[in-house]
Parts: C-alpha cells; sequence; structure tokens
C-alpha cells in the first residue's frame, strides 16, 4: 500500500466526507469515511490493485467507478463479486481480494426483505435525463420513482466542475455539480421520489404491466422490490470506451470518467503524473480537473489531426501549459504491477504508427478518453429492438421523437439514445415525461406545449455543427422506429 491520496484544499470543490469509518482489507485495519465507496476507501489508502484476471492474472484496478466493469469485484462480508466501486464503506466491514473466480459463502448471513410497489412512471437512472423525466412528469400529476444504483444521484453531472453553456433552461451558467443539487431539489419540491444503491437486475411483463425487479441495499443486507409501472423510461446513460494497446489492464490505465468520480466526487487524487488519450470533450476538460486537483498532465495525445472538442477547452488547455499532440497515439504502457512510464507514437493519415517517432513520457497515470458507448442492457432484456446508428455511437433501441421505444410504454432518453451531451439528455428527458403525461391524460395541454418547447429547444440545440451528426442519427432511428411499427400495423 503507498501513501494518502485524499484532496483537502479544492480550488471549487467542498468534499463532504462524514465521520471516519474503519473495516478490514486482507486482515489489515484500513480507515476511510461514511460518504466513500470501499473502493475509493482503498484507492486512497493506497491499494492500487484490486484483483487479478482470470484468464492471464494480470492486475486489475479502478477503471469506471460506476460499477459498469468488473474491475472492482471483491469479497465483502463473505459475500462474491460486490462492485466495491458503488457499495458504501461501512463500519467492520471485511474486504478480501477474492481471486479468480468468486466462491459463495458456505453460511451466508444475509437479511433480504421483499416489498412490491406500483408506480404510473419508473425511471431507471438518475442521470440529467432521469432527473429531467422525474421532474416533469412528476409537475404534471404522474406517480414516479427513479432508481439509481450509485450511491449519489446525479450521473455525471456530480463530477463536472466547469460552467455549462448553452440556454438558461438547461441551467447554463452553473458549474455540473450544482446542476445536479438544483435539479435533486427540484424533483423533491415537486414530490418526486428516488432511491439509490438499487440495481435493476430483472424486466417482465406481468398482468398488463412491465415490471422490473430491483435490489436496494441497506445498513443491515438487502431489499429485494417488485416494481410493477405504467411506463418506464430508460436513462442508464453509457460506459466508457476502451484502446488496445500493450499492458492497458494495468492499474493506472483508468476512464477519464472514473478518474472524475474519484477526484471530483469523492476526492482522492488519481496519480501524480498524467497522460490523456482523446481529444474530445471529455479528454479536454479532465485535462484542467486535473489540474485542479494537483496532477501534472504531461501530455494530451490525439489520433485525429484536429482536436475533437470545443475550442474554448482547448485553449484553456494549452494556456494552463498542457501539450496538446495530434497525429499521436499510445502505444504501450509501462509496469508490472501498475503504470510507471508510457511510450506514445505519432501517426500517418491513415493512422498507422510511423516508426522511429516514439517518446516515452515519465507518467503513473493513463486516461482513455476516446468516446462513450451507449448502456442498453436492460432495453435488450425488455426486448426493444436495435439498431447501429454510427452518428449516435453505435448500437441504441430504436425510438420515435416522443422517446418511446419499439415497445409500448417504454421510452429511453439521455445517452442510452445515443451519444450527445447533458443540455440535449435534458431535454429528451422532458420530452418522454410530457409524452407520457400527455398519452395517460394527465394535463395534456400543459404536456403537449411542454413536448413542444422541448422539441424547439432540442431543434436549435442540434442545428450546432457538433450536433448536427446526432440530428441526422435521430432522423435514421425514426424513419426505422415507423417501418417497424408500420409493419405491425
Amino acid at each position: 500500500m503507498g501513501t494518502i491520496q485524499r484532496i483537502w484544499r479544492h480550488p471549487i470543490l467542498d468534499f463532504k466526507r462524514g465521520r471516519s469509518v474503519r473495516f478490514q482489507f486482507e486482515g489489515k485495519r484500513i480507515e476511510g469515511y461514511e460518504n466513500e465507496s470501499i473502493a475509493v476507501a482503498l484507492f486512497a489508502s493506497g491499494v492500487k490493485v484490486f484483483g487479478r484476471s482470470r484468464r492471464f492474472n494480470h492486475p486489475m484496478g479502478w477503471f469506471c467507478g460506476i460499477g459498469k466493469c468488473s474491475s472492482c469485484l471483491m469479497r465483502v462480508n463473505g459475500i462474491p463479486n460486490v462492485r466495491t466501486c458503488i457499495t458504501p464503506v461501512r463500519e467492520g466491514m471485511r474486504v478480501e481480494l477474492q481471486g479468480r473466480k468468486g466462491v459463495l459463502p458456505d453460511e451466508p448471513n444475509i437479511k433480504v426483505k421483499k416489498k412490491e410497489e406500483y408506480v404510473r412512471v419508473l425511471i431507471i437512472g438518475s442521470g440529467p435525463a432521469g432527473l429531467e423525466t422525474g421532474i416533469t412528469s412528476t409537475k404534471l400529476g404522474l406517480d414516479t420513482l427513479i432508481i439509481d444504483e450509485n450511491p449519489i444521484p446525479g450521473g455525471q453531472l456530480i463530477k463536472q466542475t466547469h460552467k455549462f453553456f448553452g440556454s438558461k433552461k438547461e441551467y447554463a451558467g452553473l458549474r455540473g455539480f450544482e446542476i445536479a443539487k438544483t435539479m435533486l431539489e427540484g424533483l423533491r419540491k415537486c414530490g418526486g421520489r428516488y432511491l439509490t444503491e438499487t440495481s435493476a437486475i430483472g424486466y417482465y411483463w406481468k398482468n398488463k404491466k412491465h415490471k422490473f425487479l430491483a435490489v436496494q441495499k441497506q445498513e443491515d443486507g438487502y431489499q429485494l422490490l417488485e416494481i410493477k409501472a405504467d411506463n418506464i423510461v430508460v436513462t442508464s446513460g453509457a460506459s466508457e470506451n476502451y484502446l488496445p494497446f500493450p499492458r492497458n489492464y494495468l492499474p493506472g490505465v483508468y476512464g477519464a470518467g472514473g478518474v472524475q468520480t474519484l477526484m471530483n466526487v469523492y476526492g482522492v487524487k488519481p496519480g501524480n503524473k498524467a497522460l490523456i488519450v482523446g481529444a474530445g470533450n471529455v479528454g479536454l476538460i479532465i485535462g484542467y480537473q486535473l489540474l485542479q486537483a494537483g496532477v501534472e498532465v504531461k501530455a494530451l495525445i490525439e489520433a485525429m489531426p484536429h482536436v475533437g472538442g470545443y475550442l474554448v477547452h482547448a485553449s484553456k488547455l494549452a494556456r494552463l501549459g498542457v501539450p496538446i499532440l495530434l497525429r499521436h497515439t499510445i502505444k504501450e504502457a509501462k509496469g508490472e504491477e501498475y503504470v510507471n512510464g508510457a511510450t506514445i507514437i505519432e501517426v500517418d493519415e491513415n493512422k498507422q504508427p510511423i516508426e522511429g517517432t516514439e517518446r516515452k513520457l515519465d507518467v503513473d497515470l493513463i486516461l482513455i478518453a476516446v468516446g462513450l458507448s451507449a448502456s442498453t442492457k436492460i432495453l435488450s432484456q425488455a426486448g426493444c429492438e436495435k439498431m447501429f446508428v454510427q452518428e449516435l455511437g453505435g448500437w441504441i433501441p430504436i425510438h420515435n421523437e416522443n422517446m418511446e421505444t419499439t415497445i409500448d410504454g417504454i421510452y429511453v432518453a439521455g445517452d442510452g439514445s445515443g451519444i450527445a451531451e447533458a443540455s440535449t439528455a435534458m431535454l429528451e428527458g422532458r420530452i418522454a415525461g410530457a409524452a407520457i403525461a400527455e398519452r395517460e391524460g394527465y394535463n395534456p395541454e400543459d404536456a403537449r406545449r411542454i413536448r413542444e418547447d422541448a422539441f424547439s429547444e432540442l431543434s436549435k440545440l442540434r442545428q450546432s455543427s457538433s450536433l448536427k451528426i446526432v440530428a441526422e442519427g435521430k432522423r435514421k432511428c425514426q424513419q426505422r422506429w415507423n417501418e417497424v411499427k408500420s409493419h405491425e400495423k
């Protein structure tokens, strides 16, 4: 184990850690804080290796930080395969590396409660799309419930320290974490409900109702929820893309969003010297977020001959002295148990490496910021048809302009419907919430007005150069939805 890496002073953020708690890791006492996850407390205490790959026995460590990969699976109080990045640390916990496969406990001592619930609208995911869906549908009179498997609601918003620009209706001028707080307060004021640490684990169609089974973590065990709903809105966001290169499995190679979680949600320094791979908005933004946290950014590299993100972000990073190297990629990571260096290389117009242009960098942190893929597993299980749309980032559920999928009563919004950005996610959530209210007869005139206003705002946003490609992808998707529905008649 290494040195303590918590951030105690930050130019923008004030971390609310709560009281200290002590737990056991591999028989040793570790100190964390009640508002941290197990993985965060371990990382902050210098633990970098969270497990071993089953096939090659490679070390694995932190990566996504939001429960969407398998890098942090551990044995907790005898239970294997616990996603420690989204499991809060508690006093007296016993945490162990579980080896190359999980083994069930001989005598599990797990309390499981059961509860049934019925709502008009169930929303899966509490990011910008989910919160806006909840606010809109609740204000229009629908009984609404949001569930999210993470311990803190807000999705990607809670990680963002920069001020958003765009429309005031979508909270322009506020920092991302401030937007999340404002939206949550708006949800509470209108009587909306949400549950954190609650994972949707299975979809069923029963008695002409949509039904989800969900598991909610509790202090003394778990609660199994059987939630029946007239309408489902899936706002489960996206997962980070990866890159193939030698030793990409090493602890120290992290997803950009995972590093944002460490730094900006929990106040933990991810490393000391960083290389960023990818010059889209995420890569550029995290560049100065790293600097805010006291991390030296050695370089930001991009295989394309131009920066993919907004020029304002690139200019800010350049002014701060960070080299932005175009037509470069990573050749390999260095290290045995964790990253202690990296080799980068120039590429030609066909993105092929140019031998002899290698450069070694002294880094302990490699951030992968090469795009996102929609998280659509729940929708696939429900039977929603999907299609590959390049402009929307890959495979996405087919949906119409009201965000309804090919299954009546199941909607999608945000990155799960195509990769874009927070403002469009909010507008899509607003459209979905208003469309459901209009369909169900809840304040239909107000719902129609809200939906049409959101359409208009969304159309304006998608006229920008960066979002025109998204508009084309949505057109293809809606055309396919019409074809599917016409064949059903």
